[in-house]
């Protein structure tokens, strides 16, 4: 499987509205409105930790992952997401993908691990975790999206090992 992720642009806004399902957003509270979509597109823009997923060689976009710094229980640390379109799961390329944006939050060099949050009942996305080598920590609480308790794992990938 060879994919590669390529910074977030102004024309990756059609990955946030074919991401933007029911099926696809069942785990985090359901879609979005437009507003906030394009909210969320402006700041993906704007930062310097988004990529769109792309499948080589034939280049398809895929879907989408990143990672952003985060205070966890008092450290500081870097999170991560991702999203793959429904017609490309199961074929191993969140992983693939996953590491390879563990390898960009290493070289920024900053924080010494990535977290990932997957609900408890997100079997795929915590098999994800797995298959990229992330290390369980337990389950916590978050609020998510405000107003809504969800219950996730915690699973750490230590950045020293992409450095």
């Amino acid at each position: 499987m060879r994919v590669a992720i390529e910074p977030w642009t102004d024309a990756d806004l059609t990955i946030l509205q074919r991401s933007n399902t029911p099926e696809m957003m069942r785990y985090l509270g359901g879609p979005e409105s437009d507003e906030k979509l394009l909210d969320r597109h402006r700041r993906y823009v704007e930062g310097n930790g988004m990529f769109r997923v792309v499948l080589l060689p034939d280049r398809a976009v895929v879907g989408s992952t990143g990672f952003w710094e985060k205070i966890w229980l008092g450290d500081d640390v870097y999170e991560t997401g991702w999203a793959v379109l429904p017609e490309y799961q199961g074929r191993g390329i969140a992983a693939v993908a996953v590491r390879a944006v563990a390898a960009r939050a290493a070289a920024d060099g900053t924080r010494r691990y990535l977290h990932a949050y997957p609900s408890l009942d997100n079997g795929p996305s915590n098999a994800v975790c797995r298959k990229a080598g992330f290390e369980f920590l337990g389950e916590y609480d978050f609020e998510y999206p405000p107003g809504h308790t969800l219950r996730c794992n915690d699973w750490r990938l230590d950045l020293n090992a992409f450095r």
